[in-house]
């Protein structure tokens, strides 16, 4: 799901039209999904709690097809099949367009048919626009950090710092101003639109896309358990670094994400790590430590640092993370950038 599909305008609207107070609860999607243990490709776009109710929303862009409608279907089927004393749950499906037929068969399955204007929230276009050349790649994000880290410096210092030629720094500085996310005063240069920074990455490079495994751990707590697979990773020998709500939770201090770890690993070296850290499957632990793990896109175990006993990945590494994982993190992500000068 792009930023756009949960963007705040997006919830409001949603929220609105299913009349629930302003306080209802979106509650964390992906918390959820990991309770339903299930490998299904079955995860709401937008999960709000009121009272004992739950509202799962499907929110669809573009033209809503019936195999969406069956996979809605079937979540609902599964939330109350494998645990039946769970909150009743009403589906919603928020969609920009919906042939009659399709909305016909929604509504005879019981689910809410939301209609979004085309109009609500902006087009993916005008928050950015794809060019050849990306903010995310190695060599680019380099210069991006280091201009959210000096606030407002030149394009050779940029590229003396970072240690990339002037021509690349030039190009994507360039990049930044034409997406109207950097703007050059004389021969200086800074971030003038974060938010659309932010969500050009996870729309560029959305942290699902390197996503290579869910492993329920025996760990009931999420600090502890990092400090442990540190310690007995390290002894192996095996490179790693934790990333996403880890790592961000850690450089910034807030408490985020209890129920989960994150961290980069190499895919020869999961077989090693389910042996170490998997949990026998049963009901005592099925509140236990989820590790979500990723496979690296780039060379992110060199720059790593050490907080409170465990690996992370680099303060820019952690940064780029968190915006791939789009809304869901984006208070984190913001807190991480407003901090980010001093790390």
């Amino acid at each position: 799901m792009t930023p756009i599909d949960q963007s705040p305008e997006v919830v409001a609207f949603i929220r609105e039209a299913l009349g629930l107070s302003p306080d209802a609860r979106a509650d964390d999607v992906a918390a959820l999904y990991q309770s339903m243990e299930t490998e299904l490709p079955l995860q709401p776009d937008i999960v709000f709690k009121e009272d004992e109710r739950l509202y799962f929303v499907e929110v669809k862009l573009n033209v809503t097809s019936i195999d969406t409608i069956a996979r809605m279907q079937l979540l609902r089927e599964l939330w109350h099949r494998r645990e039946p004393g769970r909150p009743p749950v009403e589906l919603v499906l928020a969609a920009r367009t919906i042939r009659p037929r399709e909305e016909q068969l929604a509504r005879e399955l019981g689910i809410r048919v939301i209609k979004l204007p085309r109009t609500l929230g902006p087009p993916l276009q005008s928050e950015f626009k794809p060019s050849k050349s990306r903010i995310t790649s190695e060599k680019s994000w380099k210069i991006v950090s280091r201009l959210l880290k000096e606030k407002s410096t030149s394009i050779r210092q940029l590229a003396l710092k970072e240690g990339v030629s002037y021509g690349w720094a030039h190009k994507t500085v360039e990049m930044l101003i034409s997406q109207n996310i950097a703007k050059k005063n004389d021969s200086y240069v800074q971030i003038s639109d974060v938010k659309k920074l932010l969500n050009g990455i996870a729309w560029e490079r959305p942290m699902k896309n390197m996503s290579i495994a869910e492993i329920p751990t025996s760990f009931s707590d999420s600090i502890p358990a990092a400090r442990d697979i540190t310690s007995m990773l390290s002894d192996q020998n095996v490179p790693f670094a934790f990333t996403g709500y880890t790592a961000g939770g850690l450089y910034t201090g807030y408490a985020v994400r209890q129920d989960a770890i994150y961290l980069y690993l190499d895919r020869k070296n999961l077989n090693l790590f389910s042996e170490l850290f998997k949990a026998p499957f049963n009901k005592s632990n099925r509140n236990c430590i989820r590790a979500w793990i990723y496979a690296p896109d780039r060379d992110i175990f060199t720059d790593t640092q050490q907080k409170e006993g465990i690996t992370v990945v680099s303060p820019a590494q952690t940064l780029l993370d968190l915006a791939g994982f789009g809304y869901s993190a984006m208070d984190l992500t913001k807190a991480l950038v407003n901090i980010y000068d001093a790390l």
